[in-house]
């Protein structure tokens, strides 16, 4: 079976909205460390239950399973869970910090809690998921109307400067194998994820771009 290798960084890589197991595959085979599925009808990179089951049953050891949603119910909560073997919950839409705390106790399971930044204010946002997320994503905010992540948009990195929080925290929002290393010096992030940037169109994942992307993040 194959295992994960780990790059060369300490920088841990999050490749999301896997639809294929050769995407899985490749997503391995590149030492990323996290792999996300994407359940959100609207997104180009959706799957249903039974694809997500055959994507994290065809995952190695060491590549952590992570399901995208986006302003779930408990029953979909539940029946996604009840199908497919994950690791961790990842919260994308605009789910209170009340929310994040009941999913957690619901389902026993981490949850990262996306953030959307564009300005200074937004930080603060942040600071009050930290008190109830495992791990916290920080993107791109979203223009009216676009959808909630997987845009391709980057925002401005200096805001993250000498940034802490109490939780692990990912980087998100634009990166491509060109800026990836630039975006980890500024910001100090130790986890980054990508989704558009290792594509050759949406929904469809490149395993040369995926490799450029972990050879990016090592350098």
């Amino acid at each position: 079976m194959l295992r994960v290798t780990r790059p060369g960084s300490d920088v841990r890589v999050k490749i999301c909205g896997l639809r294929t197991v050769s995407d899985v595959d490749a997503a391995a085979r590149a030492g990323a460390a996290y792999m996300g599925m994407v359940f959100f009808r609207r997104s180009p990179r959706h799957v249903d239950m039974d694809q997500a089951r055959e994507l994290a049953l065809a995952a190695p050891p060491g590549l952590a399973k992570v399901a995208l949603l986006v302003d779930p119910d408990d029953a979909e909560l539940d029946a996604i869970c009840d199908a497919v073997p994950l690791d961790m919950i990842q919260l994308h839409g605009a789910e209170t910090p009340a929310r994040v705390t009941a999913v957690r106790e619901r389902m026993g399971l981490p949850v990262m809690k996306a953030v959307g930044l564009r300005t200074r204010a937004d930080l603060a946002e942040v600071g009050q998921y930290a008190e109830v997320a495992d791990q916290l994503l920080i993107d791109a905010k979203p223009a009216p109307g676009a959808l909630p992540g997987g845009n391709g948009i980057g925002f401005d990195w200096s805001l993250l400067t000498g940034r802490s929080w109490p939780v692990p925290w990912m980087l998100a929002g634009g990166l491509t194998s060109d800026n990836v290393a630039e975006a980890v010096r500024m910001t100090g992030a130790r986890q980054v994820d990508v989704s558009s940037g290792v594509e050759s169109a949406p929904g469809v994942k490149d395993a040369d771009l995926i490799a450029a992307f972990a050879a990016a993040v090592r350098s």
